[in-house]
């Protein structure tokens, strides 16, 4: 799969209501390019993609909002809405916040999100300027998955 086909596929997918297959999200991710912590600085909304993971379902339990990248050292996991509609930090759930690194996953160097209290890396790679796929591993994930897809999309 080349990276114009995995965009138009990873666009196709982020649509469609249901299961999304693990092993094409893979396929899409390995035709996409790396991208630096530099270049993903700022504020993100979030979505997932349903493989049937154990966290499926459950970001929108706490009103997950998404991410955001203030500098490489100071990394907000968690944006989650208050009860008064309000975004703010999660750092119970997060464990803290955390902080963003150039992480060898897959054979290749990306941004990695490394959380500050507990051991979960998100690595993600470029769709387009204002698009991210990530994915979730860390300690309790095997190497060979499975993990948890997600998507984020630049806040203007």
């Amino acid at each position: 799969m080349n990276a114009s086909t995995a965009r138009a596929r990873f666009s196709e997918l982020r649509r469609q209501d249901g299961r999304v297959p693990a092993v094409e999200l893979d396929e899409i991710w390995a035709a996409l390019d790396t991208v630096r912590p530099e270049e993903i600085l700022g504020a993100w909304k979030g979505g997932e993609f349903d493989t049937g993971h154990p966290l499926n379902g459950r970001l929108d339990q706490v009103r997950w909002y998404g991410k955001t990248f203030v500098t490489r050292t100071d990394a907000k996991p968690l944006i989650c809405r208050d009860d008064n509609g309000e975004l703010y930090s999660n750092t119970v759930l997060g464990k803290g916040e955390a902080s963003l690194w150039t992480v060898e996953f897959r054979g290749e160097s990306t941004a990695t999100m490394v959380y500050d209290g507990q051991p979960i890396f998100d690595h993600f790679k470029r769709v387009d300027e204002n698009t991210l796929m990530g994915i979730m591993n860390g300690k309790h994930f095997s190497v060979h998955g499975p993990f948890f897809y997600f998507l984020l999309d630049r806040v203007a």
